[in-house]
C-alpha cells in the first residue's frame, strides 16, 4: 500500500493542498478556520498521513534532531535521568534526540561527530559521565553545542550545564547539623577533581555558617572507590 500524501488528505478533506501544508507547517492560524483545520486533521488521521520529515527538514534547513554524544553515559546506570531529561526537553520543542557514545575511544568519537554532522543535526549536547575539564572535538561548533556535566579545557568556548557541587556540599553539611551532629568529616575525591573541590568549598561554607571549626585532619581525599 502506498504511503498517503498531502494530496490525498486534501481530496478527502475537500480543501486545497496548500491548506494541508498550512496545517502541518504551523501556518494555519489566520489562514484557515478552526473547522477547516479540524477537518484536515481528521482526514489525515483517517488516512494515517504523516508529513515527510526529510523533505520538511530540507525546506526549513533544520533536521528536528539534537545529537547527544557522550563518553560512557549510555552504558552507565547513573545517567538515565540526564538522557531522559534531554529527550523530554527536545520533544517539548518538536525535536528528537539521537544518542551516540564514544566509550572514550578517540576514533569512535570522531566517527560519531562525523555522523552527526552528516545528518545535519540542529545541535549537539556533549556529555561526560564524570565532572571534568575535557577537550571538545574541534569540529563541534560552539554556536550549536552545549556541554553537560563537563567543562571545556579552554574556558569561555562552550556553554556548559553542570551541577552546583558547592551548594551540594553545603547542603550535605546542613543535613548533618540539623540532625544534631557537630564533629563532621569530609571524604572526597582526589586532587584535581573539579566536583570534589567544589563540594569541599561547600563543606567549608556550611561549617563556617554554623560556627563550627573545620579540622584539617578530618578532610580526607580518598577517591571515589
Amino acid at each position: 500500500m502506498n504511503r498517503p500524501t498531502a494530496r490525498d488528505v486534501a481530496e478527502l478533506a475537500e480543501v486545497s493542498r496548500a491548506a494541508v501544508s498550512f496545517v502541518f507547517t504551523g501556518r494555519a492560524e489566520g489562514n484557515l478556520s478552526a473547522e477547516t483545520q479540524q477537518r484536515i486533521r481528521r482526514a489525515a488521521d483517517q488516512l494515517g498521513y504523516r508529513p515527510d520529515e526529510v523533505a520538511r527538514s530540507l525546506r526549513r534547513r533544520r533536521s528536528g534532531v539534537i545529537g547527544l554524544l557522550s563518553d560512557e553515559i549510555a552504558t552507565s546506570p547513573f545517567a538515565g535521568r540526564l538522557v531522559l531529561g534531554a529527550m523530554e526537553a527536545a520533544r517539548e520543542r518538536g525535536h528528537q534526540v539521537l544518542l551516540l557514545e564514544s566509550r572514550r575511544d578517540p576514533a569512535a568519537e570522531a566517527e560519531a561527530v562525523a555522523e552527526l554532522r552528516a545528518r545535519r543535526v540542529d545541535g549537539i549536547v556533549y556529555a561526560a559521565m564524570s565532572m571534568r575539564r575535557t577537550p571538545v572535538p574541534f569540529d563541534i561548533d560552539p554556536a550549536h553545542a552545549a556541554l553537560a556535566n563537563c567543562l571545556p579545557q579552554e574556558t569561555g568556548t562552550y556553554a556548559s550545564v553542570v551541577p552546583d557541587e558547592r551548594a551540594g556540599g553545603r547542603a550535605a553539611v546542613e543535613v548533618l547539623i540539623v540532625a544534631g551532629h557537630r564533629r563532621i568529616a569530609l571524604l572526597g575525591g582526589g586532587p584535581g577533581d573539579i566536583a570534589a573541590s567544589a563540594r569541599g568549598r561547600g563543606f567549608g561554607d556550611g561549617m563556617r555558617a554554623a560556627g563550627l571549626t573545620v579540622r584539617p585532619e578530618w578532610r580526607l581525599r580518598v577517591g571515589w572507590q
